[in-house]
Order: structure tokens, then C-alpha cells, then sequence
């Protein structure tokens, strides 16, 4: 039977995935590792009795199944993991064949990673239909999201002398605009980012440094640190006449970043004159969707990842890339207006100058706020380590809109192969960074896909490492 019919055997499942392994008379070995991704990824169930040929599945059987129930689920409620894992179980008899199935859930961000034995060795994800072994990198994304509230709250080495003047004067100037009687008015530049969260005990927090550090002190106490602005005249890297038409990669402050990239964006939306107790309409919602999505982003990057956030403008649409992912389910954020900022720090400063609202409700102004204007709804989409919000401009790029959060992750992953196939096919020389920028990738996400459209022979590598090419095959 191929999967359609194996799913329609076991019809009280809601298959959202599943591993299946023989398990005659043990368990097996493999299994742990497929707990460990579900529980680090999005969950699901494990089959017991089912042997894959290929595509093909047949129902082997059990020869033990209380043995193997309770050995399985023994060493998920023991020691075997790092944390206890509760599975739900389910037992099916087909034409004599005992099957079991368990359900492994996903864990909490504050959970995760989940591994057993070693962490660096016995950490795993589900990537497709398969479980990859975590990379550093990922495994320590895991840690930054086990402690999503606090990164930025941590201090630096840093003092109030590492901080640009320009910036603290432009913000107090802003925030005395939008707050002319706030009790903050009177006070010092060094007592007035105390009680914003910038300084505690004379040394900067991180929040401090992202949104008023001078650029030296941001690259040193943030290696990585940039985010991207790019306007592309097409559809895609390979329709359009050149990489970019205008770019910006600033590493300056996120305040300054903010009045950089926000009037280039504000140029490229539609605002239709319009008259309000008669005075022109300067501020409509399509344009309150986009400058909520550009808070948003800095508001909820991970600015310790190995990937930058990035803005993109194509001629169809517009693309806000984060770096980390959501705290919950975005249903779960829209249904109960749900605040949990990545950076509570950085969020505070720019609420106080009312640039952005609470994580619940700005969600809802991008969503309505576009659609009002355009029709089109945001598509907000992501993983475990990213999230990316669409604002469509044109409804052939869409399919359907929605703001639900994919978990499927089998489709990702051949959408990413294909774009890496289109990518290699227009530009056969490129590197594995210039193929991570462009599908928004960490490099080792990138190499992973490399390797499986290698295996399937749809591309090879022609030549030496630096002067070779890459050779894709449509067959």
C-alpha cells in the first residue's frame, strides 16, 4: 500500500506526520532519534509494525507488543531523555498484524532542545519527511528561545559613554512630542534610560545597545550584527535585471536603522488622497500595516543568529524576513491578543514614542490594515527559527492569503529545494553564502538541501571548489 492508503487504514489519526519503523521485537534505535525531532519540531506519531519499501508500506507486526509499549514508553518516562516525555498511544490489529502508535507532542520553547545522552551528539529536528541531526547553531537557538524574555535584558560590558549622543537626543526630542506631560520630561539623559530599561547598575543591557549603541560598540558587543533593505525591480532574483536596484545594509542603531528604511518603504505604498475633517489623510492603515511589520522586525529578531532580518521589496510584494520564531501559534496570538516580545527592552522603547502596538493587536493592524487597502490579506508563514511576513500587492502571487502559521513542513522543504534549483540554474557559480542570502537560510540549512537534490540527481557540482559550477539537470 503507498501512504494515501496506509493513512486511510489508520483513518483516526490526524497525520500531520509520522515515522514508521519494523520494530519485530524491539525497539528500535532509530526511534529515538524521531522522538527527539518531533518533540523539537511539530510533533508526530511514531508507527511501530510497519515496514517501508521505498514508497511502499506493509503491515510487518509486533511480535511483543506489551514488551515493546512498555519499554518504549518507560524510557520516555525515565531517564532516557532530558525531559519526561508523555506519549499518546493507540493499538491497531490488521489482518492479525499487531501495530502500536504513539504520538510524541511538541515541546515548549522552554523545553527545547530535547535530546537524550549527549546534547551536541542526540539533538534532532524534522526537516521534510526525515530527522537531521541539530547543528551547533540551531542547538543554540534552542537556548536563546528556552529563554525568550531575557536576552535582551542581559547587561553588557558596556557604559553610558558607548552610547550615541545623536540618537538619545533625537529619541527624547520624539518621545517629548508624543508625551508632552510624561513625568520622564525632566529627567537626565542617564536617569531618563534608566527607567526605560537601557541602563541598570551603570552597564547597558543589550535591548540598550541594539536601539542607541554607536555602531563600534554594536559590532563589538554583536558580531553579527546588519539588517537588510532591498528594493528588486521583478518578481524574483532570476526575472529581474539586476541583484537590486537600491540597498541598504545598515549596522548602525536600530533607532537610526528605523529612519532609514522607513521613508523608502512609506514611497512604495499606495496612499490615495483622501480628506479627514478636513485635513489630508497622511497616515492610512496600508500604511500603518507596513510600518507595524518593520517595528515588528526589530522589535522581534534574534539578533544572536548566524541569519540577519531582511526586508525585501519585488514588484508583486513585500517580504519581512525575522530571524527567531514566534513565542505561540500565531492563531493562538491573533484569537487572545497574545504579548510576548523577543525583546521587551527594545519593544518598551519603541511603544513609548508609539511607533508599534502590543505583539496581539499589531498582528491584527498589519492584517486589516492592508487588506482595507489592498484586498489582500498578510501571509504570515515561518519555522522553528524564523517567521516571514508577506504583504502582497498583486492576488496571482498569493494563492491563498491567509495568517496561519504552516506547519507542514514537507512542503517547505521542496518549495526551498526549488528555489535553490531556480538560484543554481540562473547563477551556476554562485557560493553556498550567496544561495543562503537569497532563500533565507542559514549556510548548513542550505549544504542540507545541497546534499538531498544531489542524492536525487537533480544537481551536481562541476569543477574545483572555488572555480567549478554547479550543473543542474531537469529530469
Amino acid at each position: 500500500m503507498n501512504k494515501k492508503e496506509l493513512i486511510s487504514r489508520i483513518e483516526d489519526i490526524e497525520w500531520e506526520d509520522f515515522e514508521v519503523k519494523e520494530a519485530k521485537s524491539n525497539v528500535p534505535k532509530s526511534a529515538w532519534e524521531t522522538v527527539s525531532a518531533f518533540s523539537n519540531t511539530a510533533g508526530g506519531w511514531i508507527v511501530f509494525g510497519v515496514r517501508q519499501i521505498s514508497k511502499k508500506f506493509e503491515f510487518s507486526g509486533v511480535s511483543n507488543p506489551e514488551k515493546i509499549e512498555t519499554d518504549f514508553i518507560s524510557a520516555l518516562r525515565g531517564n532516557k531523555f532530558n525531559k519526561k516525555i508523555v506519549p499518546d498511544c493507540r493499538k491497531y490489529n490488521f489482518e492479525g498484524k499487531k501495530v502500536l502508535a504513539f504520538y510524541i507532542p511538541q515541546r515548549s520553547s522552554r523545553d527545547k532542545p530535547i535530546y537524550y545522552g549527549n546534547t551536541n551528539k542526540n539533538t534532532y529536528i524534522r526537516t521534510g519527511s526525515g530527522d537531521q541531526k541539530a547543528t551547533q547553531e540551531e542547538i543554540e537557538h534552542f537556548y536563546r528561545q528556552s529563554s525568550f524574555e531575557e536576552k535582551d535584558k542581559e547587561l553588557t560590558k558596556f557604559t553610558f559613554k558607548n552610547l550615541d549622543s545623536t540618537t538619545i537626543s533625537f529619541y527624547r526630542n520624539y518621545f517629548n512630542q508624543v508625551n508632552p506631560q510624561h513625568r520622564y520630561i525632566g529627567l537626565s539623559d542617564v536617569e531618563f534610560l534608566e527607567r526605560i530599561g537601557v541602563i541598570r547598575d551603570k552597564k547597558i543591557t543589550y535591548g540598550g545597545l541594539l536601539v542607541f549603541g554607536n555602531e563600534e560598540t554594536l559590532s563589538e558587543g554583536i558580531s553579527n550584527y546588519r539588517i537588510e533593505f532591498l528594493e528588486i525591480s521583478g518578481t524574483s532574483y532570476e526575472d529581474a535585471p539586476r541583484r537590486y536596484d537600491y540597498r541598504i545594509s545598515s549596522e548602525e542603531n536600530l533607532f537610526t536603522t528605523f529612519f532609514k528604511i522607513y521613508p523608502r518603504l512609506s514611497q512604495k505604498v499606495e496612499i490615495p488622497f483622501a480628506i479627514s475633517s478636513g485635513l489630508r489623510q497622511d497616515d492610512p492603515p496600508q500604511l500603518q500595516a507596513i510600518r507595524e511589520a518593520l517595528v515588528n522586525l526589530m522589535i522581534h529578531t534574534d539578533y544572536f543568529s548566524q541569519v540577519n532580518p531582511r526586508i525585501r521589496l519585488f514588484s508583486d510584494r513585500f517580504e519581512f524576513y525575522n530571524p527567531g520564531a514566534l513565542p505561540k501559534e500565531l492563531k493562538y496570538i491573533l484569537k487572545e491578543d497574545f504579548s510576548l516580545p523577543r525583546n521587551p527592552v527594545i519593544a518598551k522603547i519603541f511603544r513609548l514614542v508609539k511607533f508599534s502596538e502590543n505583539i496581539g493587536s499589531g498582528f491584527h493592524k498589519m492584517i486589516n490594515g492592508w487588506n482595507s487597502h489592498y484586498g489582500l490579506k498578510p501571509i504570515i508563514d515561518g519555522d522553528f527559527d524564523f517567521y516571514k511576513i508577506t504583504f502582497p500587492l498583486v492576488k496571482s502571487t498569493t494563492g491563498k492569503t491567509t495568517g496561519k502559521t504552516t506547519s507542514k513542513t514537507t512542503s517547505k522543504k521542496l518549495n526551498k529545494e526549488f528555489e535553490i534549483v531556480k538560484i543554481l540554474e540562473n547563477n551556476p557559480h554562485l557560493t553556498l553564502k550567496d544561495v543562503a542570502e537569497q532563500v533565507g537560510l542559514s549556510e548548513e540549512g542550505v549544504r542540507y538541501h545541497i546534499r538531498t537534490l544531489k542524492k536525487r540527481g537533480k544537481i551536481e557540482k562541476v569543477g574545483g571548489s572555488k572555480s567549478g559550477k554547479w550543473v543542474v539537470h531537469n529530469k
